[in-house]
């Protein structure tokens, strides 16, 4: 069940073909616009969670999923790819990345 409810869970376009070339016939629907959103929020979470589970060979493979639902969260929010790297350049440009391994434990 997921946080509004509801069962199943958004999967990629083409797992019901792959699920009927292995011989099942999946039982889906399309979700409305506002369960998508919803669902592919659901799905961060459920990415970042494989990810951080992911030991360094499979984190690669972890983290394009992340990224899959991150542009497909951006595209529902109306920003396309180019857009969203924009913002980013422009948050990195204003307060840095994160390349330089600084922690922060507070303030004197």
């Amino acid at each position: 069940m997921n946080r509004k409810g509801g069962y199943g869970k958004l999967v990629r376009d083409r797992i019901p073909q792959i699920i009927r070339e292995k011989g099942a016939e999946p039982v889906t629907y399309v979700a409305s616009p506002d369960e998508y959103r919803n669902r592919l929020r659901d799905k961060l979470g459920e990415e970042v969670t494989e990810f951080l589970a992911a030991d360094d060979a499979n984190a690669p493979e972890e983290l394009a999923d992340v990224l899959e639902v991150l542009h497909a969260l951006a595209a529902v929010l109306g920003v396309d790819a180019g857009q969203l790297e924009k913002i980013r350049e422009a948050k990195a440009s204003e307060r840095g990345g994160f390349a330089d391994r600084i922690v922060w434990t507070g303030n004197r």
